[in-house]
């Protein structure tokens, strides 16, 4: 991922030092376990493990020379070690090093992300609360329906992240999972048992079986939760895009002082963390069509998954972190306007109040067809003519046979609509808030 949008410590964690590192860490794992068992001395697991170092430099002249960067790594550690190194990578094969080394970094990155996850969670729970009882007109098919609660779009929010939460801690149980097997997972050089120890040392659990490498679909089911997350925020960040718009301008992300909007109009204010988190999801949900690809190999392994992983495992980790980060930040300071929701509620001059005179309508003992008929002749006159709803209505005589003045004054009011959003919360938060 470029440097743009690369946070430091997920940036850390997916860079070439670290990456060497894991793969050492495994190696190590290896020797220690090797000389417990009493396959290598002991004294030799010990000078690996005191003189080995990672040199990415060294590592990659190497490569230069073998194209193969597992065997750069292993040859650059020997150059340290020395004699003892024989015994470095006993019965190993490539991939045992380095499919159990990532699942240590996809491990690490899910716990980088469910820490980011939670902190936006954090935002979601205050602002639900902040405007919990903040009128505002619902949207569908991009037209006013009928009044909600702001706070109802963080709570909903909310339980979404929450569900995205449990998908990652899935994932991440998922990918923590390493194999020492050799070249076809068959075990044919080393005790299962080597296996099992190596990965309760990294915290791990072993494959239960593999071939040469670990099966493509666990890469695929993390690829693909990070896709689902990215596509939340996604959506959080549209419903921005659009509150933001001159003729809605109901909220806006915060605008710094310095900052510009345009280098030719310098009114602009624009959504461009929305627009940036909306971009990036294009990203990840595409790697996870890569990661999709992936799983059907040949045979006990080819390697055509290898190069895609080496941008696709990286490049969504740290796209999404990004995209967290980004998020919180951008709702945590989104600025509110309920004044211009009061107003956006009285732009249709009360249409969106049609459904409840539907319903009191029947309770009155009007057939619903009847009562939608009469309801929907008022407000195509409104939409068509102009005029209040509301006084349509009034004048309306086979209406005013059924409901009292008193009864439609009542109708159109938000009461109704905001009387339950405390119960929608208990479900939502629990009724300890």
């Amino acid at each position: 991922m470029i440097p743009r949008y690369t946070l430091p410590e997920m940036g850390a964690l997916w860079s070439e030092e670290n990456k060497f590192r894991k793969w050492l860490e495994v190696e190590l794992a290896v020797c220690d376990v090797h000389a417990e068992m009493g396959t290598i001395p002991r004294d030799a697991a010990a000078e690996i493990r005191a003189r080995a170092r990672t040199d990415v430099a060294r590592i990659h002249e190497i490569e230069k020379t073998t194209d193969h960067d597992l065997i750069a790594f292993t040859t650059a550690i020997a150059e340290q070690v020395g004699d003892a190194a024989r015994f470095l990578h006993y019965g190993l094969t490539s991939s045992d090093v380095v499919d159990t080394a990532n699942a240590l970094l996809l491990r690490d990155a899910c716990d980088l992300l469910l820490a980011k996850t939670d902190g936006l969670l954090e935002v979601f729970r205050h602002r639900a609360f902040e405007f919990k009882h903040t009128p505002q007109v619902g949207r569908t098919h991009g037209v006013h329906a009928e009044p909600t609660s702001f706070g109802l779009t963080f709570a909903l929010w909310y339980d979404e992240m929450r569900r995205n939460r449990a998908r990652l801690e899935r994932a991440r149980e998922t990918v923590a999972v390493g194999k020492i097997s050799g070249a076809v997972g068959a075990f044919a050089h080393l005790d299962p048992e080597v296996e099992e120890r190596v990965c309760a040392r990294l915290g791990l659990r072993p494959a239960p079986v593999s071939t040469q490498i670990i099966q493509r679909d666990r890469y695929a089911e993390y690829l693909t939760t990070l896709a689902i997350i990215a596509a939340s925020l996604e959506k959080f960040a549209l419903q921005v895009r659009h509150w933001q718009r001159t003729e809605v301008r109901e909220a806006e992300e915060q605008f710094k002082r310095g900052q510009k909007g345009s280098s030719a109009m310098p009114h602009k204010r624009n959504p461009i963390l929305a627009e940036r988190i909306c971009g990036l999801a294009r990203v990840v949900r595409a790697n996870s069509l890569a990661g999709l690809e992936n799983v059907a190999l040949w045979h006990e392994r080819d390697i055509s998954h290898s190069s895609a992983e080496r941008v696709i495992l990286p490049d969504s980790s740290i796209a999404l972190d990004y995209m967290l980060d980004r998020s919180t930040k951008l709702f945590a300071g989104l600025v509110v306007y309920p004044d211009r929701m009061l107003e956006n509620l009285q732009a249709t001059r009360g249409l969106i109040f049609s459904g409840q005179l539907l319903l009191a309508l029947t309770q009155a003992g009007v057939s619903r067809e009847t009562a939608y008929e009469w309801v929907q002749r008022n407000a195509m006159k409104t939409w068509d003519q102009g005029g209040d709803f509301r006084s349509h209505v009034l004048e309306d005589e086979e209406i005013a046979k059924h409901l009292s003045r008193e009864q439609i004054e009542r109708i159109f009011s938000l009461d109704a609509y905001l009387r339950n959003v405390d119960r929608v919360f208990d479900r939502v938060f629990g009724r300890t808030e």
